[in-house]
Order: C-alpha cells, then structure tokens, then sequence
C-alpha cells in the first residue's frame, strides 16, 4: 500500500546498477571539505574514494584508525588527491565523538554519515546503558552532526547524507522503550528501529537548518555483501539484487555531490532515485515506511536524543 507524497519524486538519469564514478563523472568538488564515517570498509572506502577524485578534501572517520590510515594512504595513490585524512572517532561513545568534533574549526561542505553495524545477536549496551545499535547507527551520528552543525552553517550550502537501510521497514522507533529495557531484544528489530531513526535525523535535520543553507537526505544503499553481515550469515538477498561496493556507494555520493540535489532535502532515496513511501511493508522490501520521514516523528525524536545526550552530559 503506498502513501500520496505532498511533493513530486526525484528522478534523476540514474537507477540500479549506476556507480558511484558515473554519479560524480565531469564534477569539480575543489574547494569542498567532506567527512565519512565508517571510510576504513565497505561502501564508505568508494564513497570516499570518489569524494576525493572529484577534488574534495576528505577526512575518513573511522574506529580503527590503523586501517582507515591505510586507506587514506591507498586513496591518495588512486586519486592523486593528497587532501585525504583519517581521524579516530568510535560513534557509540560520546567522548570520542566530541573529541573529533572539537578538533574541527573550518567550513564543512559534506558529511556522510555511513558508519554502522548491523544485527548484534546479544544485547549489548554503551556505557550509557543505551542498546548498541541504536546508540552507533543512530545516537552517534546525531551527537556527530549536531556538534559540527557551526562548521556545515559556515559553508554556506552543504549537505547532510544519513545512510539509512531497507531495514526501516522492519520497526519504527520504539518510543517508549529504544533502549529494549523492557521488551526481549531482537537483533533485526533493533536494527531496523536505528536505521528509521537515521532517515528521521535528515527529515528534522532539513526543517531546522535549511535556513543555514543545509540539506539532508537519506537512503538505502541497497544490498551489498561488506562486513556489515557478519552476524547475519552473510547476504541472503537474490543476486539480481545485490550490488558491488561502487554501485552501493552510488546513491550516497549523488546525495553528496550531485548538481540534480541542488537545496533538496528530508527526503529518502534508493537505486539512485527517490523511494515511494508506504503504509505497508512490500515483500520486495522496496520503499521507505511512511513513519520514517513522519515530520512528527522526526521532531519528536530529536527532543527526546538532546534530552538522552543531555543527561548523560548532566551525570
């Protein structure tokens, strides 16, 4: 069942199997300051990658720094761009986070908030007592954004990509109980329950800077085999679906550097294009559930992770 969007979708020339080379192909992005987190694996080494062969100064947020160094040794030699760095930065502790956000003073053009985990089978919890994913996915890159809010205003037009999942369609965020304090845990729901609240952060996001001139959006990379399954057994998706790393980079750089996204946000992509929102979870897994861009919800979500920082800062 599909849900009446209050705008007309984005189409852009772009679709599946485009990669994230032919997004970026013939622009200049000199000039431009960008950050990736979670660049040491998976799609955040393209994403960064083209970043970077397209002119911008790229800092690779990564926990394990001794590997994003290598990266940023080995990008540096495909691109021949030399801007490209990494810092630590560990998303699920808020001390590590406002350690690199301190440490960031000039105008900030892109940030790509890629980093995550997926499907933890026990419950684990930050020193916060907040469930990990959750407090990775989600939680950490808001603290993230929100502390570089001055450098992204001092652009003057920058973009925001919040690196959602077709796991949004497995659970809205559970107000009452994020944290799984009460309800037995389950890996997928909470998943699926940080990756709704990534798409949420670009909606509010959006409606609360875009007179800064900042934009967010959302997306789903799609299916692609990285570390991120190691809990899950590996990819199960059908390999007509699946996609190379270049391919799953594709959507977040055209959200970072793309022209066609010109002063657009709070919206959500896949395959390169704008998703359909839906009252009701197709067995495609296709789409973007209705509560996941819910302006209320995302209004909502953000007063209740100030509070849930705020606190922890109190303490």
């Amino acid at each position: 069942m599909k849900h009446t969007s209050p705008h007309h979708p984005i189409r852009t020339p772009f679709g599946f199997s485009s990669t994230a080379d032919e997004i970026l192909s013939g622009i200049d992005l000199s000039g431009k300051r960008a950050i990736v987190t979670g660049a040491s694996s998976g799609i955040g080494i393209d994403t960064a990658r083209v970043l970077a062969d397209a002119g911008a100064d790229v800092t690779l947020a990564v926990r394990k720094l001794d590997a994003g160094l290598q990266v940023a040794a080995h990008l540096k030699a495909v691109t021949g761009n030399e801007n490209i760095s990494a810092s630590y930065l560990d998303l699920s502790d808020q001390a590590s986070i406002q350690a690199f956000v301190g440490s960031r003073n000039d105008p900030l053009h892109i940030l790509v908030n890629n980093g995550g985990i997926m499907a933890l089978p026990e419950l684990t919890r930050t020193r916060e007592g907040w469930e990990m994913q959750y407090a990775t996915n989600f939680v950490g890159h808001f603290a993230l954004t929100l502390g570089l809010h001055e450098a992204l205003a001092a652009a003057g037009g920058a973009r925001i990509v919040s690196v959602s999942s077709s796991g949004n369609l497995i659970a809205p965020v559970i107000w009452d109980d994020p944290h799984f304090d009460f309800m037995p845990y389950d890996p997928l729901v909470a998943y699926g329950q940080s990756k709704t609240a990534c798409a949420l952060l670009a909606v509010e996001a959006t409606r609360r800077w875009s007179g800064d001139a900042i934009y967010a959006n959302a997306l789903n990379p799609g299916a692609i085999a990285t570390g991120l399954q190691r809990h899950t057994g590996g990819l199960r998706t059908p390999p007509g679906r699946r996609k190379t790393t270049a391919q799953g980079a594709a959507t977040s750089v055209l959200l970072a550097g793309s022209p066609l996204l010109e002063k657009i946000g709070g919206r959500y992509f896949e395959d390169c294009n704008e998703a359909e929102i839906l009252l009701r979870r197709p067995g495609d897994y296709r789409g973007v559930a209705h509560y996941a861009l819910d302006p209320a919800n995302a209004a909502r979500l953000w007063d209740m992770t100030l509070e849930m920082i705020d606190r922890r800062q109190r303490r």
